[in-house]
């Protein structure tokens, strides 16, 4: 976990064209420092702004849905009777933490608001969600949260200004929601001396819609204002562009057709690098469209879904998406392939996400952990890490 060095808010929209890079030679992704004017078989970026003497290396991380139910905080408010605290979700994560924190650069995707003071706390369908979670989060490693998801709206925008706030107090940027218009404008971000934007959008609201009045409070899945937001950035600076995708059909482990041709018109546009998929709460595959890599859905992070007829017990697993970038002496970003940590989520041991390479490894006999290991590699396939 590296903290930020600065934050660039941009007001002013503007647009430019890239085209995509060349493929390194072990699958990694290479975006030139050359003129925008070359030909189309040329790799060609936004010049950097500033020469490197040795080139950054960089690892981010990658989570899905951090979606919290009342079954989680029930255990919470257990945890902090021995703490000192309403609720403590921290226990819930020790097991990733290392892991988290190892990453120069850790996102999450905060699915669910949290509740301002005086607001009870609530599930299905509208959730208003424990603040201490922001704590735990910060405590794991996170630096970073997208939170644009179907329920941004569910508190009002008192919810939105809470959580913006709760996040910030932790230590923790996000993309997704906004206090005032220029928070949900791109931003360049200094990850250990690389020009870092991070943009995050949503399907939808669940029926809601953003406050007439103020349109900015979150950001809606239209591709050519995803687009005009990644052109500034480029025009700003930023040579790695990641979009957070708040899309896909629940249930679901193969993306739909809206996410390919999304992902599709997003690659072929040259600015952007990483697509982080979340929304369909089950684990879908990792896939290289272009010269960009899309991770449709990482699943659930954590949750306490009920597994039944409407969820399979894939809605237990999710996964750490590491990815390693460099930014050669040259400019060129070189953007390797996807590592998978498969995770799991133990109800029994109160909610805690597993490793689950080390914990099947343990725990040859958990059939649980063992069966959630047979369903990602099943998905993932040789995107999964080995111990």
């Amino acid at each position: 976990m590296r903290r930020l060095a600065w934050i660039v808010p941009i007001v002013l929209a503007a647009c430019s064209s890239t085209t995509a890079g060349d493929v390194g030679s072990s699958g990694s992704l290479v975006r030139s420092n050359s003129d925008s004017s070359t030909s189309s078989t040329s790799p060609t970026t936004v010049a950097a702004t500033t020469t490197s003497l040795a080139p950054i290396e960089l690892t981010f991380a990658f989570t899905g849905d951090t979606l919290v139910h009342s079954p989680l905080w029930a255990v919470a408010a257990e945890n902090g009777a021995g703490s000192g605290s309403a609720y403590d979700f921290r226990p819930m994560f020790a097991d990733v933490r290392e892991i988290i924190s190892a990453a120069d650069f850790a996102i999450c995707h905060l699915e669910t608001p949290f509740a301002p003071p005086g607001v009870e706390l609530s599930t299905m369908p509208k959730y208003q969600v424990p603040t201490e979670v922001a704590a735990a989060l910060a405590d794991a490693g996170y630096d970073r949260c997208s939170t644009a998801s179907n329920h941004t709206m569910d508190g009002g925008v008192a919810s939105i200004d809470h959580t913006v706030t709760a996040l910030e107090d932790v230590g923790i940027s996000q993309a997704g929601m906004a206090r005032t218009p220029v928070e949900i404008e791109p931003t360049v971000i200094d990850v250990g001396g690389l020009a870092v934007t991070h943009l995050s959008y949503t399907i939808h609201f669940n029926g809601l819609s953003l406050p007439a009045d103020e349109p900015w409070r979150s950001a809606r899945i239209h591709i050519d204002r995803i687009l005009a937001d990644a052109a500034t950035a480029r025009d700003l600076g930023a040579r790695l562009v990641i979009v957070s995708m708040h899309w896909g059909n629940e249930g679901s482990a193969r993306p739909n057709p809206q996410q390919k041709e999304w992902s599709q018109r997003l690659a072929d546009s040259g600015l952007v690098d990483i697509v982080v998929g979340s929304h369909p709460h089950v684990l879908q595959p990792i896939e290289r469209v272009g010269d960009m890599w899309v991770l449709q859905s990482l699943g659930n992070f954590i949750s306490a879904m009920p597994t039944g007829d409407k969820w399979p017990p894939s809605t237990q697993d999710g996964a750490i998406v590491l990815v390693d970038v460099t930014e050669q002496v040259d400019g060129s970003i070189e953007v390797q392939r996807p590592r998978v940590v498969p995770t799991w989520v133990d109800r029994e041991a109160g909610y805690v996400v597993r490793d689950v390479r080390s914990w099947s490894t343990t725990h040859p006999d958990d059939e649980g952990v063992q069966d959630s290991l047979e369903r990602t590699l099943k998905t993932m396939g040789d995107f999964v890490e080995s111990m």
